[in-house]
């Protein structure tokens, strides 16, 4: 007989693989669609992670936190944002087809996607706080270890699929998944279906007595920036470890999709970033045990490690197959950094400030998947090229520079641990 906790967990992963599924289809191929079918600029193309981010940020961290926390409404949140998501998620497509400029289009994709993420940002302050209220502190790393197993299977199938869509199977033109919406159709659709299991989640939410048990809690009282020094200062190093990180998400499938450089085709492209889900899928079936042996601290440590050597590698490599072992190394950096800092992060927050203050950590990792490409990378690339320096040469630059954010970010963290918790 399946127990209650074991139906629970069944829901919840269910839930994660196709949201990965969602992911791993949609957004591994967006980037060299804004930029090599629509022409946007290096920078204008990480305007779809800045902008959508930034709008989730703020809902997260002043509407949905508040909301989540006032009511302590969790699954709900999920539920509503996951389905609104899913419909406005088709409606971009439409919108996007009408301008007769390819450049205009990119920019009502952008922003439709910033409208998309309102409510998407429902369902991430939602899940975040769900869980910390079903798992006591001493299995959330194991359970993380086995939500991005589940979640890395989803998304490998995804970037697969998406490869595959990207072009029609290799039968009809680059982009073409994109501009006639098979994969807006797809990514929409799976959000509709992920929205089942969770029907069957408990709500979630901080029981009254302990809320109240916790009012007096180490971590002093008041709104949402009302926070420990050790909590503030673990929140910067994790800006510039995720900024480090993410700087070259988007950058880097146009970086191999080069005609003077790898030059490799959508299918070759899904087939890379498949090894940093199979790093993922591999971390998660053994960060339980690695959590047994090793403090969140360590393995922190050890995430920032393997990010410096999943940049360093895209820095130096002219052969194709080191590319697929750096991508492998970030994703035992992603898989290590997630899981140990989610746990982290749940240890400093009081149970009745989940909403609010996971929010600030939520904003940590979702302002970097765009923010450091428009701001830092991005338009060092733009410059470089500008300035007639070869296009291989100005990426890979960006990418040392991606390296020094990793740097400060790991001092930073050092720096956390030694702070004492008052």
């Amino acid at each position: 007989m399946i127990t209650a906790a074991r139906r629970t967990f069944l829901n919840i992963s269910s839930f994660q693989v196709l949201i990965m599924f969602r992911r791993g289809l949609f957004y591994s191929y967006l980037s060299i669609y804004l930029r090599f079918f629509l022409g946007l600029s290096v920078t204008e193309t990480t305007l779809f992670g800045t902008l959508p981010m930034i709008v989730n940020v703020l809902t997260q961290t002043f509407i949905w936190g508040n909301v989540s926390d006032r009511f302590q409404l969790r699954r709900t949140l999920i539920i509503i944002g996951e389905i609104a998501a899913a419909i406005i998620t088709v409606a971009v497509w439409y919108v996007h087809t009408i301008p007769d400029s390819k450049t205009a289009a990119g920019y009502v994709l952008i922003i439709g996607l910033s409208i998309v993420e309102i409510f998407w940002s429902m369902s991430n302050v939602g899940w975040s706080a769900l869980l910390s209220d079903l798992y006591p502190a001493e299995e959330r790393t194991g359970l993380q270890g086995k939500l991005q197993s589940a979640g890395a299977f989803g998304r490998f199938i995804g970037i697969l699929v998406g490869g595959l869509l990207y072009d029609g199977f290799a039968r009809y033109y680059e982009g073409w998944g994109f501009e006639e919406g098979v994969l807006f159709f797809i990514a929409g659709g799976v959000m509709m279906i992920s929205t089942i299991p969770m029907l069957f989640v408990p709500e979630g939410g901080v029981k009254a007595e302990e809320r109240e048990s916790t009012q007096n809690a180490s971590i002093p009282k008041g709104g949402r920036f009302d926070i420990s020094k050790k909590y503030l200062f673990f929140l910067i190093s994790m800006i510039f470890l995720f900024f480090g990180f993410n700087s070259i998400v988007f950058i880097k499938p146009q970086y191999l999709s080069l005609d003077q450089g790898f030059d490799v085709s959508s299918t070759t492209l899904s087939y890379i970033l498949s090894m940093m889900t199979l790093a993922i899928f591999l971390i998660g079936l053994t960060i339980k045990k690695l959590s047994d042996r090793f403090s969140d601290e360590k393995l922190l440590i050890a995430g920032a490690l393997a990010t410096l050597l999943y940049l360093l590698g895209y820095a130096f490599s002219d052969d194709i197959k080191y590319i697929y072992v750096s991508d492998f190394m970030g994703g035992v950096s992603m898989a290590l950094m997630f899981a140990t800092a989610y746990s982290y992060a749940s240890r400093l927050i009081p149970p009745e400030k989940r909403g609010r203050q996971f929010s600030l950590f939520n904003a940590t990792m979702f302002l970097s998947w765009g923010v450091p490409g428009t701001f830092i990378t991005g338009p060092f690339v733009d410059y470089m090229i500008g300035a007639g320096y070869d296009q291989v040469y100005s990426y890979r630059l960006s990418f040392y520079l991606a390296t020094m954010l990793v740097i400060i970010g790991a001092i930073m963290l050092l720096v956390t641990f030694r702070l004492k918790e008052k």
